[in-house]
């Protein structure tokens, strides 16, 4: 017994010192590793920044190797796709040279929402200014307080984005008392798009705001071309077969621009629209919230539909027919609207185009 507990004894500080052993040698290893890798980081540290540039060349040169190599695969990938991009031609300029090397002031296309400054360059004058930007040469003088044609290279010229006048808001304007005062229509200021409103429902204005008023004329002023609001005839008279006849009586107190995209023509005793040409009734009512209210828009089957909108009553159904010249409803202000009118449109295959090219 005695031999066994000595035995194990034995066995016990034979453990303990290969611990002490293993634990002193694996601590020594450590401390030596610690060293090392201190003099390691030391010496990156003291190279930092070094390769940095050279590493980031590499790398976006071995993205862009990478992207050569793979770049005819991910082509064929597209559907219908089957052309190689390193195949695929390139053009060549025969020539970077103009037969005029004169200097010239491009207008930008884009729809002008607010009033630019332009200056006056050589060979210009308020005609060709008045054709570069799409306004009358009275829009120009008026704003820009010029009592002649005399202008100077270098001036600076406010150029309004369509022909008429510019009123800053004061305290009691409306867009029926402005209207009144530059002899325009107050629906045309409400439909000029980029005019903004404290209150849409009722045209609130709101003090010191810049508003557009379309074909607007300055108080005290003769326009130097006579603006004159044309009268349409009666409607219900004309029935040449593949023409438009006139779809109301009334005064035309806006036409087709670019912002609005057919006719107005108001008449105060609201007298019944007609259609303009016969077809097939495809919208009768006033399904949405669309400011054009009540509506009516007819399909001719020959590609062409028109429209007529701000109705106060509606005779028709969508789905009935009407005959060129028969009413289809009554002349009214519903949607966004200042007064008793018909805004009138004509599309062909989705174009909208000018209904006074088209009336007879």
């Amino acid at each position: 017994m005695e031999e066994i507990l000595s035995l194990l004894e034995d066995i016990k500080l034979f453990f303990i010192e290969l611990y002490g052993f293993i634990y002193k040698s694996l601590h020594l290893s450590f401390l030596k590793f610690e060293d090392r890798k201190g003099v390691f980081v030391s010496a990156l540290y003291r190279q930092r920044g070094k390769l940095a540039r050279r590493l980031t060349h590499y790398g976006m040169g071995s993205l862009v190797a990478l992207g050569v190599l793979i770049a005819p695969i991910v082509a064929q990938e597209f559907p219908g796709g089957n052309v190689d991009p390193w195949e695929v031609t390139t053009s060549t300029v025969l020539s970077a040279t103009t037969e005029d090397p004169g200097i010239d002031t491009l207008i930008s296309d884009k729809m002008r929402d607010k009033i630019i400054e332009y200056e006056v360059q050589e060979g210009d004058n308020i005609k060709s200014i008045a054709a570069k930007f799409g306004v009358d040469e009275d829009t120009i003088r008026w704003r820009n307080n010029l009592t002649g044609d005399r202008i100077k290279i270098g001036q600076a010229l406010e150029i309004l984005p369509v022909t008429g006048i510019a009123h800053k808001v004061t305290k009691g304007d409306t867009v029926y008392s402005i209207a009144k005062k530059y002899d325009a229509v107050a629906q045309a200021v409400v439909d000029f798009p980029f005019n903004t409103f404290s209150n849409d429902e009722t045209f609130e204005l709101a003090i010191g705001q810049t508003v557009i008023v379309p074909d607007g004329v300055k108080p005290a002023e003769v326009p130097s071309a006579p603006r004159i609001r044309q009268i349409t005839p009666d409607a219900g008279t004309l029935v040449a077969s593949g023409d438009f006849v006139w779809p109301t009586a009334g005064s035309i107190t806006q036409r087709f621009v670019w912002y609005h995209k057919g006719v107005d023509i108001a008449n105060r005793t609201a007298p019944n629209i007609l259609a303009a040409d016969s077809g097939r009734v495809v919208i009768a009512g006033w399904p949405d919230a669309n400011g054009y209210g009540n509506r009516v828009i007819i399909d001719h089957g020959n590609g062409y539909k028109t429209l007529y909108a701000h109705m106060s009553k509606i005779f028709v159904i969508s789905g009935q027919t009407v005959s060129r010249g028969s009413a289809i409803g009554q002349m009214g202000s519903t949607g966004r609207s200042t007064g008793a009118h018909l805004h009138f449109e004509i599309i062909q295959n989705g174009v909208y185009l000018n209904p006074l090219n088209f009336l007879k």
